[in-house]
């Protein structure tokens, strides 16, 4: 993992903290640094263990309020499936979820532009939805590797 965040993700993780009142601490830009270093959908236990290689007195719980201030200053979404614990996404972009039953890894599916948005003229009456997830299941097609 790189020593530091670039300019932009950083000015970006400032700007976000600040509209939601938060302050960057390197606690938050170590978290935050962990999910844009690789985006695997991880788990808090996983983000805990990549932070920990970088500031190894990082403790569980910092970890748990940081990524709860990133999702609540709107940084990254969390991914719920199923039974699973919550993993964490910086992807921002309208796009899908596909969990891979076999490995329980979770992939970003790119969607055309306004597909998501598309998806709420189905509600009926008057419901209006705030977000909506789409998350596909399944595994690997026989014959092809990931």
């Amino acid at each position: 993992m790189s020593q530091n965040l670039s300019e932009t993700d950083l000015s970006h993780l400032q700007e976000a903290l600040n509209r939601s009142g938060q302050k960057v601490t390197p606690q938050r830009e170590t978290v935050f640094k962990v999910l844009l270093a690789k985006r695997d959908h991880p788990t808090v236990d996983e983000v805990y263990n990549r932070a920990r290689e970088a500031m190894p007195g990082l403790s569980l719980a910092t970890v748990y309020n940081c990524l709860e201030t990133l999702v609540s200053s709107g940084l990254v979404k969390q991914v719920n499936i199923e039974r699973e614990p919550t993993r964490y996404c910086p992807n921002l972009a309208p796009h899908a979820h596909f969990h891979c039953r076999d490995t329980g890894r979770v992939y970003d599916v790119p969607v055309p532009a306004g597909t998501m948005e598309k998806l709420t003229d189905v509600l009926p009456g008057k419901y209006q939805a705030d977000s909506v997830e789409l998350v596909f299941r399944g595994h690997l097609s026989k014959g092809t590797s990931s």
